[in-house]
């Protein structure tokens, strides 16, 4: 079985998850969504309040090493035990979820482009941005409903790290990526990547 790879990376709030949604409801169970945030590192050793601290937005916040290894075992056939990171406590938890291998494996998550290792390893490599506002916007209610944080904390992070490293390590990637869309609701790109899917899995089938 060959396996399709596609990436969408982009900053925080800005439709990532909107337009992989999309993506995941037209192929149901022959689209795998791997998100990158899970691939937080762990930090056992660290009190809460001083992982609240901690530099989210930085590259090296990733455990991109692990994340690598099983996109390549997914490729390559294999199931892989993926963590699963609980944003209420700045933590990975103990358990972690089995995927199996698929046709088609959407990797999302801000960094995605970043790193020259992982990107290789797509096939297709998408990129969505947003106006700034809008994606502040949607990240303070997002974190307010799903993260259980506070208005106060969000600003916080945002203007300390979250803004700073997005011009730093996320936007740059745009230029590394396929395709550049302005919203998750974009119905031109959906309709040529859903083309795209379409066509690989029909040569899977040998059509």
């Amino acid at each position: 079985m060959s396996c399709l790879i596609i990436g969408v990376a982009g900053g925080t709030g800005s439709g990532k998850s909107t337009f992989t949604n999309r993506i995941k409801a037209e192929f149901g169970d022959k689209v795998t969504v791997i998100y990158y945030d899970n691939y937080y590192r762990a930090h056992d050793e660290i009190p809460f309040e001083d992982r609240k601290l901690i530099n989210y937005d930085h590259p090296d916040a990733f455990e991109t090493e692990l994340f690598i290894e099983h996109l390549r075992k997914l490729r390559n056939g294999e199931a892989i035990d993926c963590p699963v990171y609980d944003y209420t406590v700045h933590n990975r938890k103990k358990e972690t979820v089995r995927i199996e291998p698929s046709e088609v494996i959407i990797v999302e998550g801000i960094m995605v482009l970043q790193n020259e290792e992982l990107r290789d390893l797509l096939d297709i490599k998408i990129y969505v941005e947003a106006d700034a506002d809008e994606r502040i916007l949607r990240r303070v209610i997002r974190d307010v409903k799903e993260r259980g944080r506070d208005v106060e904390g969000i600003a916080k992070q945002y203007l300390t790290t979250v803004k700073p490293m997005h011009y730093i390590y996320v936007e740059p990637t745009k230029y590394m990526a396929d395709i550049v869309l302005n919203s998750g609701l974009n119905d031109v790109v959906f309709d040529v990547i859903k083309v795209k899917i379409q066509h690989h899995l029909d040569a899977q089938k040998g059509i």
